[in-house]
């Protein structure tokens, strides 16, 4: 576009338009002279004058606005138990609910639509009754077939509820109203425009209204007695209206058609779709093909062919021709993997080469395959982009990644479920190029982790500089904060030495790096083993004494283990030391490893029990310690189907039975909880360890980086089926490889904190700093709370200041630490240093030495030396180990994030000199500290507001089984009806 081509102006209202000077003025007396004049003022959202709209608590849902205003309104609302509604049932309605039910404020969500089922315009009355039955099974409650005639206020007119025309109420704290948009067309109106009497600016076929080089797009236009309130009929319109003003009186001017309403989305859980024409059977065709015709009676010739699954919570409804040789429209719900195939079926209007019955089974799960589609196949509904805009700018060479996809052709920057399927068609494209699909680990290897493994398995490379002289893009390069634990993984799980070792410490993330997992204040958790959550009275009583001694905050995990926080870095050595001498041993939680094998007493107690799950899962446990995998990976055993072990949603599982074991594989929790899937069934004892250890060292070896079993089995082509054929029926015949890769593996484990413990060598690797034993005790403050200390809570501000730009005065070098206290590694070394009240830290890489301050601003965390060091391009970076944010060391941009461009960091220069001491350019104590002082940004206890005061404060009210009086909500009485018994 050319320079000065587009002016714009902003927070500029228009106020009036002169048509016949064409002139446009604004609120700030702005007067801007047009040719053509675009109308594009939206909608807003409806709230009906119900009495009570403008009570404290009622709210639309349209803007960015509108949901902040509703976060910060519900924020005094949390932990309450106070209700909430959402008024309207249709998409942004079931939107609107999911909104409030992830703000956490209201103790239940309540969505009331006039209609007798939800999505009333995408689907059928019992497509609509099963996805009522689905949202509430989420625990939303639904009000059907009701009418708002009020909202309920106090006196101070707080909303208290919603009133319906039947008399009925439900109680409220908050209202949110979703049941449409009104066009903008005020301004169109006062100027004399033509505008429709229900609303909206009247446009004919090419978008003109009434006015010459007057247009209207979007929702405030009114186009064939329709205004379109969603966003693709938008942007068609705008697409059109481009092209009609900008080719030329010699191209042939396009016009507007009947937009397309199709849709695709998931709404609060359950995945939801129509396209075509999805009422065709209830309202009649929009279109037959040549030779059908409307019936006697005007009943279409429309047959519908519907799929019901009550279990699978699946309901599928097509509608063809009377002959089913076209296919006009549908929906589906709970699984829409077909959508872009059907849609683009529709839109071609062609005669079907495979018969109804055959569609309506759909693909087998998943996203659609991108070779099913044509190139005129609508992939991104949002923006209206099709197969063929996505192949062909990868054709040209425009993109390689998806990045670079979104950024040419905005697929999958709407609502970003297309985005698998923009993936696919990419990866596709690029291969019938020629080009390799590739999944490279990072910017410094051409393989991805699988490569890695098999390679560095096969030749033997067993140090990072191994590796990267022979699978490098550079010989010499340092790595980065991906690789480098990644390949540390690797070298762990095929080699099994000491993570900490010289030569691997600096590819370990920081619990690795210190055999402990960091905290909020810069401390660690210690975890011993306990393995199967069995434990006996003496290994409890030397964890209690340590924990004492230490003062660490003590909690029981959800693996059945003890974990005691606030550890000092300093400390870790001599607690271990005291663990480890009364027999306890690591319990590997800082580690991508086996963490527990969680186990309910089976037989040993339980009057239910089938098997000895505590016997079993003590067994696994002891075997599969300290194995090192892609990712973390949890165990369980259950004695009998009760489950109470919850073996069902673990990495693997047992449950017993009358003949062995069933065998379940690929569960978790966490982000993106998944249901375990059943391996083998009434496996003997005796052939439990063979099975897993070939499911292990499967997984261990074909896994990604940082992949769960879950997502691994998933993306196994064919999934557990696949899996099966190879664990059960060797089908790849590599059964014996993967035993013996995984009895090499277990045969050689050792305690690494024993190992660590029996070397004095490594006690300065814990040291807080290199250069002093004077210890910054805490960086956090400390809180008591239930007779144990926790540091207090994070601030939700960081430190945005400008530290890189801190113009600093009398410069002078300075000896800080003596160069023997680094060790000339080809990862890096690094440690922490004390000048003052100001912590640094200083890191030598390739024989240089660097210097910046030790705090991490996003957090205020006191911990860069411990991070990663990274390389690329000439340029070096530490990655913060809290939340990875890279600071650069070198050069002009030496203390920017490359991540963050909020986040800055003092660098200063440093040197090592004759005297064997590293010299580092500072400014005076009172200055550094004045800037980067500990004192300065510690955490204080009453930074952060409490979470937990307003409802501390409720529940003072609600004390034992005698009636009080709780906030005007009348007595609670004992044992009545609506008491609260605490």
């Amino acid at each position: 576009m050319p320079t000065g081509a587009l002016g714009y102006h902003l927070n500029s209202l228009v106020t009036e338009i002169d048509t016949d000077n064409k002139t446009v003025k604004t609120a700030n007396g702005l007067e801007v002279v047009y040719d053509s004049l675009i109308l594009a003022t939206g909608s807003v959202p409806i709230l009906p004058p119900w009495k009570g709209h403008n009570a404290k608590g009622v709210f639309v849902y349209r803007t960015v606005e509108d949901l902040e205003k509703m976060i910060a309104f519900s924020a005094s609302k949390k932990g309450l138990g106070l209700p909430g509604v959402c008024v309207g049932g249709g998409l942004l309605g079931l939107e609107a609910a999911k909104a409030m039910i992830d703000l956490e404020a209201y103790e239940s969500v309540t969505v009331i639509e006039t209609f007798k089922y939800l999505l009333a315009r995408q689907v059928d009355s019992e497509g609509g009754a099963m996805i009522v039955e689905q949202v509430e099974n989420l625990g939303v409650k639904v009000k059907l077939g009701k009418m708002v005639s009020e909202i309920l206020e106090d006196e101070d007119h707080n909303v208290t509820g919603v009133k319906f025309n039947d008399g009925d109420e439900v109680p409220a704290s908050c209202v949110c109203v979703a049941i449409g948009v009104r066009p903008r067309d005020d301004l169109a109106k006062k100027s004399g425009i033509e505008c429709a009497p229900r609303g909206g600016i009247l446009v004919g076929d090419n978008l003109q209204t009434n006015v010459p080089n007057v247009y209207a797009i979007g929702e405030c236009a009114n186009w064939a007695g329709m205004c379109y309130g969603l966003y693709a009929p938008g942007i068609e319109m705008a697409d059109i209206l481009a092209f009609n003003l900008t080719s030329g009186r010699k191209a042939s001017l396009r016009s507007v058609t009947t937009p397309d309403m199709s849709t695709k989305l998931k709404l609060l859980g359950v995945e939801v779709a129509s396209f075509g024409d999805a009422f065709a059977d209830m309202f009649g065709p929009k279109w037959l093909p040549n030779g059908l015709r409307t019936g006697e009676e005007g009943k279409a010739h429309v047959k519908a062919l519907t799929y019901n699954d009550p279990f699978g919570k699946i309901y599928k409804k097509y509608l063809f021709t009377s002959d089913g040789k076209y296919l006009l429209g549908g929906m589906m719900i709970g699984s829409t993997g077909d959508y872009s195939k059907l849609l683009s079926v529709v839109k071609k209007q062609r005669q079907l080469e495979t018969s109804p019955g055959e569609l309506i089974v759909g693909s087998a799960g998943g996203e659609v395959d991108a070779n099913d589609l044509d190139d005129d196949a609508q992939v991104c509904s949002c923006n209206n982009v099709s197969k063929g805009d996505i192949a062909g700018v990868v054709k040209e060479g425009k993109c390689k990644t998806i990045g670079d996809v979104k950024a040419c052709t905005k697929a999958g920057t709407g609502c970003g479920g297309c985005v698998p399927l923009v993936t696919t068609i990419m990866n596709t494209t690029l291969a019938e190029m020629g080009q390799e699909v590739n999944n490279f680990l990072c910017p410094h290897f051409d393989y991805s982790r699988a490569d890695l493994f098999s390679i560095i398995k096969v030749k033997e490379l067993k140090s990072f500089e191994a590796t990267m002289k022979e699978c490098g893009k550079s010989a010499q390069s340092l790595g980065c904060e991906i690789c480098k634990p990644t390949i540390g993984s690797i070298l762990a799980s095929l080699f099994n030495g000491h993570v900490i070792a010289p030569s691997r410490k600096g590819l370990q993330d920081t619990n690795d790096k210190f055999l402990a997992n960091i905290q909020r204040n810069g401390t660690y958790s210690v975890v011993p083993r306990v393995a199967g959550g069995e434990i006996t009275p003496d290994k409890m009583a030397c964890i209690s004494r340590v924990a004492k001694k230490y003062n660490l905050y003590c909690k029981i995990t959800g693996g059945q283990r003890i974990d005691m926080f606030g550890a000092r870095k300093q400390d870790l050595l001599d607690i271990w030391t005291e663990l480890v001498d009364g027999g306890l041993e690591s319990g590997h939680a800082y580690a991508k490893s086996l963490r527990t094998v969680k186990s309910c007493v089976g037989t040993t107690w339980c009057r239910f029990g089938v098997g000895d799950s505590v016997g079993m899962a003590i067994r696994i446990e002891e075997r599969y310690k300290g194995v090192r995998a892609p990712h973390k990976i949890k165990g369980g055993v259950s004695g009998c189907v009760r489950e109470c072990a919850e073996a069902q949603n673990k990495d693997f599982g047992l449950v017993a039975t009358e003949k062995g074991y069933n065998i379940y594989v690929g569960g978790n929790g966490g982000a993106k909880p998944r249901h375990s899937e059943i391996l083998a069934k009434d496996v003997p004892l005796h052939e439990v360890i063979p099975i897993l250890d070939r499911y292990l060292a499967f997984y261990i070896r074909m896994a990604d980086r940082l992949q769960r079993t879950a997502r691994w089995i998933e993306g196994l082509p064919g999934g557990i089926k696949y899996l099966k054929e190879v664990i059960l029926d060797d089908r790849l015949g590599i059964a014996k490889e993967l035993e013996k890769q995984m009895e090499q593996l277990t045969s050689s484990y050792f305690c690494e904190w024993t190992e660590v413990v029996k070397n004095p060598t490594r006690r300065a690797q814990f040291a807080q700093f290199a250069n002093t034993s004077d210890n910054i005790v805490d960086t956090i403050e400390p809180v008591e709370e239930r007779s144990q200390q926790r540091p207090s809570y994070w601030p939700k501000e960081s430190a945005l200041v400008d530290f890189r730009g801190t113009e600093w005065t009398d410069m002078s070098w300075q000896p800080i630490v003596e160069a023997s206290k680094f060790q000339d590694l080809p990862t890096g070394d690094s440690s922490a240093v004390k000048r003052g009240d100001t912590q640094l830290a200083v890191f030598k890489i390739r024989g240089k030495f660097y210097c910046t301050q030790q705090m991490c601003p996003h957090k205020r965390a006191f911990v860069l030396s411990d991070g990663l060091l990274g390389d690329a391009d000439n340029k070096l970076w530490v990655s913060c180990p809290y939340h990875k944010r890279n600071y650069e060391l070198n050069g002009e941009k030496a203390g920017s994030c490359s991540n963050d461009d909020s986040m800055n960091i003092a660098t200063f220069p440093a040197e090592e000199r004759e005297d064997g001491w590293v010299y580092v350019k500072l400014p005076p104590v009172d200055q550094l500290d004045g800037v980067l002082g500990t004192e300065k940004w510690k955490i204080k206890a009453g930074e952060t507001e409490d979470p937990f005061a307003k409802m501390d404060d409720k529940l003072r009210g609600m004390k034992g089984r005698k009636g009080v009086q709780t906030n005007g909500a009348g007595k609670v009485v004992e044992n009545g009806a609506n008491g609260i018994d605490w």
